[in-house]
């Protein structure tokens, strides 16, 4: 077994539900974990850390539903796909709702199922994808959001487009005649300094207290984004 096989946890109290399903799942080659109550089930997400959560909504002692909610009052990104017998449509809507990503209803194939797990696990790593790291900062393509240190920074437009130039390309040499072109989408070089006013008030939002600028001067030949801070 794979040490990055993704790892799934089944809730489920059926016996015979549960050993089909953990058994196809390991069987394509995932770290499943089964636990039959929702008491279980909670100690498991308390304890371990998923790339996928499969529950059935009707369970002993804490009912699926309620764990959902609970798993996204504490702002948890897991995938979850609710399992159950409960069809029908404002039962889907509950639980899609209550923050479940997708709803299989009861009886299913196995082969429906393998399909919904593969969509879901193929979330995180589209997302992940599309938030660009370096040190202490990171920038969300989608939300259009930059944080660092765990807080927001304030960029206008242009600057989150030229951030995002230099943060797509760690420890490369940018030319001031690149930024111009693909940031600005000039095709000649004016003669102005808005390339460096624009680094310069970056480097003020970005940098902050750091000894170290995230985006360093190359002496005669442009700037280098440092993604080590």
């Amino acid at each position: 077994m794979s040490d990055s096989a993704q790892k799934i946890l089944v809730v489920e109290d059926d016996p015979e539900i549960a050993e089909t399903v953990t058994q196809e799942l390991r069987q394509r080659g995932y770290l499943v974990s089964h636990a039959e109550t929702g008491a279980k089930a909670m100690a498991e997400i308390e304890r371990d850390t998923f790339d996928l959560v499969i529950l059935d909504r009707m369970l002993p002692e804490i009912d699926g539903l309620a764990i959902v909610e609970s798993m996204r009052k504490e702002n948890a990104s897991t995938p979850i796909l609710i399992v159950s017998a409960l069809g029908e449509v404002e039962d889907r809507v509950d639980g899609l709702k209550g923050g479940a990503d997708d709803y299989l209803v009861k009886p299913f194939s196995l082969a429906e199922m393998d399909a919904r797990v593969e969509a879901l696990l193929r979330r995180p790593l589209l997302a992940r994808a599309m938030v660009l790291r370096g040190g202490a900062l990171s920038l969300d393509l989608v939300k259009r959001q930059a944080t660092l240190d765990g807080k927001s920074v304030e960029l206008s437009a242009r600057e989150f487009q030229l951030l995002e130039y230099f943060m797509a390309r760690p420890g490369q040499l940018v030319t001031r005649d690149m930024l111009i072109q693909k940031v600005w989408k000039y095709r000649f070089s004016p003669q102005t300094n808005v390339v460096d006013v624009h680094i310069s008030k970056l480097r003020r939002k970005i940098d902050r207290d750091r000894s170290k600028s995230y985006i360093q001067n190359i002496r005669g030949c442009g700037f280098m984004f440092n993604a080590e801070l």
